[in-house]
């Protein structure tokens, strides 16, 4: 009887991290600071969640799949930088994603940057492993794209 509780509590558990959604941080600092304590690069997913048709279309298609997920959690930190027009934020998280709109030179959306980062003195040090959009294909084909970036064969 013991072992039968113990396989359903093992099984519940092991749903439940299944049906977990992945971390999106909006907080840019504390994004460097997962990233660089886990070793991995940071996506920054700028995007126009409320109007940019294409950001959906990539939302839906690729960031919200199984496959997606389980890539994500094993290669990145997520990072989500929102230019709303009819959701409200906070002042600092508005300052905070229009300088980083600037310092990437962000000019349409969505664009997805890799980067990794370090932050000393006060001021961060971004280095860019490349940058990607809406790619055709579902989700294996763009993280063919985003595994290239990541993960760059050496020639």
């Amino acid at each position: 009887m013991k072992k039968i509780i113990l396989i359903a509590f093992f099984l519940l558990g092991a749903m439940n991290l299944q049906a977990q959604e992945l971390k999106w941080y909006t907080d840019v600092r504390e994004a460097i600071t997962v990233s660089n304590k886990e070793q991995k690069p940071m996506l920054m997913f700028f995007t126009g969640s409320d109007w940019c048709g294409w950001c959906i279309r990539l939302q839906n298609e690729v960031l919200k799949t199984e496959e997606f997920k389980k890539w994500a959690v094993t290669n990145v930190v997520l990072v989500e930088l929102d230019y709303p027009r009819a959701v409200a934020q906070t002042p600092e998280l508005k300052n905070q994603n229009l300088e980083l709109q600037q310092a990437f030179q962000i000019q349409g959306f969505p664009t997805i940057f890799f980067t990794s980062a370090e932050a000393k003195d006060g001021k961060v040090n971004f280095k860019g492993l490349g940058k990607t959009g809406y790619v055709a294909g579902g989700p294996s084909a763009w993280l063919t794209v985003a595994d290239g970036i990541v993960h760059p064969k050496k020639s």
